[in-house]
Parts: C-alpha cells; structure tokens; sequence
C-alpha cells in the first residue's frame, strides 16, 4: 500500500474540467445517473485521467472513458443594444375609451372643444399724445375752430351785461361750441380700432361715450335753461314796486355798435359750424323737429334757426324805445330759455333710452307694435313669444326675438324667414336717432317649434 500513498502524496491538485461537448448528445442513463451521484456528494469533482482509480479501486494506469456531455442546455441569445422605449405616460385603454362600445357605456360624455373667441379681450385705449398724432389736417382745422368757437361764446357772455337777450344768446353757442368739440373729438377716436370694433371688455366699441357726452350736453341744455329763467324772473321782480334793486342794471338803451356786434359774432360762428363743421350732425336727429323739416339744412335743426333767428332779432333791439326794448329783451329771454328746457329734454330722453338699452325712434312704441303686427302674419310663424328691441348708439340697433314656427318648418324656409323679417325691421325701423341717413339693424332671432301645430 505504500507505492498507493506515495502515488497519492505527489498526484497534483485536482482540477475542475468544464466539458464543451454539444447538450444535444444524451449519454447513457447509467452514466447520468454515476455523475449525478458526483454532483450530488459535497466532496467530490472531476479529477485529471492521470488521478483516475481503476474499477477495483487499485492506482494503476486507467482506461480514458469518454467525454462526459455537458448537464447544461444553455443556448446563446443576442441582447439589443438600440434604446429601451418606455411606455411611461401611455394611457391604458385608449383604444377602447375611442371604440364605440365605449362611447356607448360613457354616462358623462366629454364637450366639444370650443373654437378660439374671436373678439379680443380688450382694445388699447389711445393716449393724448397719441390722438394728436393721429389727426388729420382737417380735424386740426376743426379742433381750432372750436376753440374758436367758445371763445366766441365767452366774448358773447361778457359783452351781455344790461340785455337778458344776449345773455341768452351766449347761452345757445355755448351749446354749438360743445357740440363740435364733440364731433372733433368723435373725429379723432375714430381713427383707432378701439372706436368701433367690439371687445370683450366693450361689447359695442367705445361709441357708446358719444352718448354719455351728449347726455351731459342735454343736462347743460337743462341747466341753462332754468339759469335764464331764474334771471328773467328775478329782473322782473325787481322791477315791481318802489324798491330799489340790490344790483345796479343798465336797462336803458345798449349801443347799438355793441348789440351788432355780438349778432353779427353770433351769427358768423354759427353760420361756420353749420356749413364748415356740421357739428350737430352726429345728433341731428335727436333734434329733428316736424314743423322744421321743410326749411334748408341749416334751419332744420332747432338750434341753429334759434340762434340765427334771434340774433338777427336782437340786432333791432336798440332801433326801439325803452320801454318796449324792457319787454321784448324779457321776452327773447324768455323763449331761448323755454326753447333750451324744451330740446334739452327732448335730448335726454333720447339719449337716456339709448344708455338704458332700450327704443324710443322716430315712431317709438307704434312703430314697433305695426312690425310685431306684419311679423305675426307671415304663415310659417304661429306667434311671437318675446320681442326686444333697443340702440346701442346712434348707428346701430338691435332686435331679439323668439318665435314659434309650425313643424313643417326647415332650414331653408327658417333661412327665408330670417331674411324676410330683418328686411321688414330695417325698411320699417331703419329711420331712428340716427346720425343723418339709416341705422343699421342686427336681428337675431330664435325660432321653437309649435307644439300644438
């Protein structure tokens, strides 16, 4: 046993050997069932043919056995090295939210996606640096000339003193003075966008401000009425009885180079913004008196004739006598102030109904009743179940209004209907407070079907 244990001592480490042969190849179920055995013990490993034992256990020189097949059956694969794509972010299930079975079995249905608001939120609102820079020669022209104009007005009030007449004079072209500020300045914002284009923040552009000024001119007109009033009243008080006045006036003859003077300013002014400005032009209507409609241009606004008219009348003042000079000086007062309270509250009403949306034209109520009256005879209409109608401004007005329409009723009939119903208003209505020509009508109109038709 000796030679065994020398053998033993001097033999080499074992070593592991890894076998390469193809998986493929099935051994021998014995000799799987030998390696398993191997595999299975904690000490054991294959060992190099020149370590190998015999059959019997004896060291000796040993057969080479076969390679044993490798227990392994791993195959090679083939990793990718493109970009990983992440499905992070997709939704699950979007095909079947889309799919009609889906749609089906929605109970809250999504709403459709609105289209972009077409008017703007708001317009910029021009600067006076900015408005004086857009102005055209012509406006200019008109802006001194105003200027002008009150400066007449203020040389009328100051050169009044001893005559109501006059005095009241300064009050009717102070009125023309404003006016055409304010057509001047109408002018001048209607060079911007902001003047006539709708915005979100106003519906109906800044147009509108041309009614609010000339309320506040209709106020003036109000004011300055009971203002000549008040005065008339109080010189004839004072001219009763013994007393003397508190306030010395000279009620005896006025120059007549300085009554002539203040008529022939008076009547120059106004014949220039008659003719060269038209300031009352964008209100003309509003003014319009029936029994004035038949004279020329100039003359059919009641304020123009008042101012010709009576100072063509106080130029005569000083050609009569003293007494008779008291009284008719009285009187020219007393109409201008009448007149003035008259058309100032013609004005404010008119305008007043504008700034309350509502429609007060040239027929009012009995113009709108007769288109109501032809708008219930048309054959496709059962009745009318609201009706409103109202001016923004002087260029514009609107109708809304809701019918019943029978059944048999469709879209090309309801398109004819719209046309024939908006004709009916503009040619019947068309005639308002407008600014010297025909307003424009925007008609909407909402049809239900009848149901007892």
């Amino acid at each position: 046993m000796e030679p065994t244990k020398a053998s033993s001592a001097a033999q080499p480490p074992p070593t592991l050997i890894v076998d390469d042969t193809d998986a493929s190849a099935q051994p021998p179920p014995n000799q799987l069932a030998h390696k398993a055995s191997l595999l299975s013990s904690p000490g054991s490993c294959f060992l190099s043919p020149s370590s190998a034992m015999s059959a019997d256990g004896d060291v000796g020189e040993t057969a080479p056995e076969p390679a044993a097949p490798n227990p392994f059956n791993f195959q090679t694969q083939v990793i990718s090295t493109s970009p990983v794509k992440s499905n992070i972010g997709q939704r699950r299930g979007h095909r079947y939210k889309h799919s009609s079975i889906s749609t089906q079995h929605q109970i809250f249905q999504e709403p459709p996606q609105r289209p972009p608001p077409v008017l703007p939120a708001s317009l910029p609102i021009p600067t006076l640096a900015e408005a004086w820079k857009s102005m055209h020669r012509d406006q200019r022209t008109r802006l001194y000339w105003s200027l002008c104009h009150l400066a007449v007005a203020v040389f009328i009030f100051f050169r009044s003193e001893g005559s109501l007449a006059a005095m009241a004079l300064s009050h009717l072209v102070f009125f023309d003075a404003g006016s055409a500020a304010l057509c001047v300045a109408v002018e001048v914002l209607g060079n911007f966008e902001v003047w006539r284009r709708s915005s979100i923040r106003h519906p109906f552009g800044l147009e509108r401000v041309e009614v609010l000024v000339g309320f506040a001119l209709s106020v003036f007109l109000l004011f300055g009425g009971f203002d000549l009033v008040s005065h008339n009243l109080k010189h004839f008080l004072e001219s009763l009885g013994d007393h003397e006045a508190h306030h010395e006036h000279a009620h005896d003859h006025v120059s007549a180079g300085s009554i002539d003077l203040v008529a022939a300013v008076a009547i120059v002014s106004t014949l220039v913004s008659a003719y060269g400005l038209r300031n009352h032009a964008r209100i003309a209507k509003v003014m319009r008196v029936s029994y004035l409609a038949a004279l020329p241009s100039v003359l059919s606004n009641p304020f123009h004739f008042l101012t010709l008219f009576f100072s063509a009348l106080i130029a005569l003042l000083p050609l009569l006598s003293i007494s008779l000079y008291t009284w008719l000086d009285r009187l020219i007062c007393a109409v201008i102030s009448i007149a003035m309270f008259g058309l100032g509250m013609r004005v404010a009403i008119a305008q007043g109904l504008m700034l309350l949306m509502s429609y007060g034209g040239s027929n009012g109520d009995s113009g709108v009743t007769s288109v109501l009256r032809e708008i219930e005879l048309e054959s496709a209409i059962s009745r009318v179940e609201e009706a409103q109608f109202w001016q923004v401004h002087y260029g514009l007005c609107m109708a809304n209004l809701k019918v019943s329409v029978s059944k048999g009723c469709d879209e090309m009939s309801l398109g004819k209907l719209r046309n024939r119903i908006s004709s009916l208003i503009q040619n019947r209505l068309g005639e308002g407070y407008g600014t010297g020509g025909s307003i424009r009508w925007e008609v909407t109109l909402q049809t239900n079907t009848d149901a007892g038709s």
